[in-house]
């Protein structure tokens, strides 16, 4: 059989926790900044964890993770 290969796209876009959650980044933050509150803007810059309903998906693009 032949290796596993990973996507390349979603390998740069998460990481795991020590735990083994998925680590993702937030959206919103790439342009039309000004409407948005510096409180909001703060939290978007911070990391999010992938929800239950879509670890299944990431895992499948993940499988050496």
């Amino acid at each position: 059989m032949p290796k596993i290969k990973t996507r390349r796209g979603a390998a740069k876009r998460f990481s795991l926790t020590g735990t083994g959650k998925i680590k993702r980044r937030k959206q919103n933050l790439r342009h039309i900044l000004t409407k948005k509150s510096a409180k909001r803007k703060m939290n978007l810059g911070q990391s999010a964890i992938v929800d239950r309903s879509n670890e299944k998906a990431v895992r499948r693009m993940l499988p050496n993770a």
